[in-house]
Parts: C-alpha cells; sequence; structure tokens
C-alpha cells in the first residue's frame, strides 16, 4: 500500500474505539470478512482466531484483515479488551501490503494517528473524508516502515550469530585440548546451551560434541604424523586420560589405529 494513492481509499462507515463488555465475542459469520479490516487492541487480553489460526492478543497487537478471512474473537472478562477498528475498501490491489499480524512497536504515533481518524467523523470536522484517507494512507506506511525495521534488525541480528558460532568453531580448532562443554561455549558466546547447540548445528553442520571430536581427532593425526610424537603423548596432549578410549575414538572418525600413522 506505499504506493497507492490515497484517494484509492474507499471509506466504509463502520469505525469505533469501543470498551468490550465482559460478554463480548466476535462471533463467526456466515460470510467471510468483505473488506480491509485495520483492528488495534489498547489494553486488554484475548485471543482472536483468523482463518483458523489462534493469535494472544494483548495491548499493541495489531491485525490488518482482509477481504476473504473468516475471523472471530473473545476476551478475558477479568481484562477486557478496549480496540479500535476501521473497515475501508481499496480501489486498486496493493503491490506491497503490511503483515497480517504484529505488535506495534512504536505505539504512540500510530494510537494518536487511530484517535484522529475516529474523531474526524465524531465531530463532522470540515475536510474529513480527504484527511481520513491520508490517515490511512499514513497508518499503512507506519506499518510497513516498522516490518522493515524488525526485518533489517532480524538479518542484522542473523549475521552477528553467524560471526559467533564461525568464532567459536575456529576457538575449537585453535584448542582442541581444552576441556571444552557445550555450557563453556554457550557462555563464551553469549548464549544459552540449549540455543547455542541448535544453531551450531544449523550453521556448521555438525554437533558440538562431534566437532569437538573431530577437531582433537585431526589435530591427533597431525601430531602422529608430523610432529613424531607416539600415541601416549598425543592422547595426552589432546587431553585424553584414557589411551585405550583414544585409540578408539580415533579408529571410529580415521578408519585406522593411531599407532598406524607413525
Amino acid at each position: 500500500m506505499l504506493h497507492i494513492n490515497p484517494d484509492s481509499f474507499i471509506l466504509i462507515p463502520a469505525f469505533a474505539t469501543i470498551h468490550c463488555e465482559p460478554n463480548w465475542k466476535w462471533r463467526k459469520r456466515n460470510k467471510p470478512l468483505p473488506n480491509y479490516d485495520l483492528f488495534y487492541v489498547w489494553s486488554g487480553k484475548g485471543t482472536v482466531v483468523l482463518n483458523g489460526k489462534r493469535f494472544d492478543v494483548h495491548k499493541g497487537s495489531c491485525f490488518l484483515f482482509k477481504p476473504g478471512d473468516w475471523t472471530t474473537a473473545s476476551h478475558d472478562p477479568q481484562n477486557p479488551l478496549v480496540l479500535s477498528y476501521i473497515h475501508f475498501d481499496l480501489e486498486e490491489t496493493p503491490e506491497l501490503m503490511p503483515k497480517t499480524y504484529r505488535i506495534v512497536q512504536d505505539p504512540i504515533p500510530f494510537e494518536s494517528l487511530l484517535t484522529r481518524y475516529i474523531r474526524l467523523f465524531l465531530v463532522k470536522t470540515f475536510g474529513a473524508e480527504i484527511e481520513a484517507k491520508l490517515i490511512l494512507k499514513q497508518l499503512m506506511i507506519h506499518l510497513l516502515r516498522e516490518e522493515r525495521e524488525i526485518d533489517r534488525q532480524l538479518e542484522h541480528s542473523s549475521n552477528d550469530l553467524l560471526e559467533t558460532i564461525r568464532e567459536i568453531a575456529n576457538f575449537i580448532q585453535q584448542h582442541p585440548g581444552d576441556p571444552h562443554s557445550i555450557e563453556s561455549l554457550a557462555i563464551r558466546a553469549n548464549l544459552s546451551p540449549r540455543y547455542f547447540s541448535r544453531k551450531f548445528k544449523e550453521i556448521i553442520g555438525h554437533t558440538v560434541r562431534n566437532y569437538i571430536i573431530h577437531s582433537r581427532i585431526n589435530r591427533a593425526e597431525h601430531l602422529l604424523h608430523n610432529m613424531g610424537m607416539t600415541v601416549t603423548e598425543a592422547a595426552d596432549a589432546l587431553g585424553y586420560n584414557d589411551l585405550h578410549f583414544f585409540s578408539r575414538q580415533f579408529k571410529k572418525y580415521k578408519g585406522k589405529n593411531p599407532s598406524d600413522i607413525r
């Protein structure tokens, strides 16, 4: 909706800010929505079901329902919803449209625009229809701008995470004999152990444990082949206290005994 002319917005006399009664429900209709509906929660807690998908809603929850959507809603009678809705149509199909659901990150200007839209018609302001179309366009721009900023932040966060995991993998390779653990490496990465383990596998292609073992066995092969170490010396250098365990692990990963390398 970024490039749509404000004149293309068709205003529909279905809009309000309401304090929902304790027994309020938005029941399923016989037909889907015939137009667009901007739906915003000011306060309270409730549930919206959109095309069979459930959303738990609270302050800042915002939907842009589209023609053809099926919707129902309810709320907590002890914490009733306060919400605004604005129905409208478009004369043309938009190329760029806000997502169906989001939590508005910067609510103050967004709420100000919503309030202004509804007041225009409550007091029958001069030029209300022209200004209302401009406000609708601003509301759509606000949502699109927030989505772009969130995508940018996620991309930046993803790049940072990629670099962090690669740094940890390099650290393991450079220090294969250290007593690494998922917990200690996760602390180094400033991540929770569970999240660190999952992301390490996604990015590196190995579990943390297998990567540690691979790094140790590869270094052991180098020590045996290029540094002239004995099997005992190589095992000791890499933190193995059990020579037999080291030999079994080496054979599992290399397909031969460490003594065959020398």
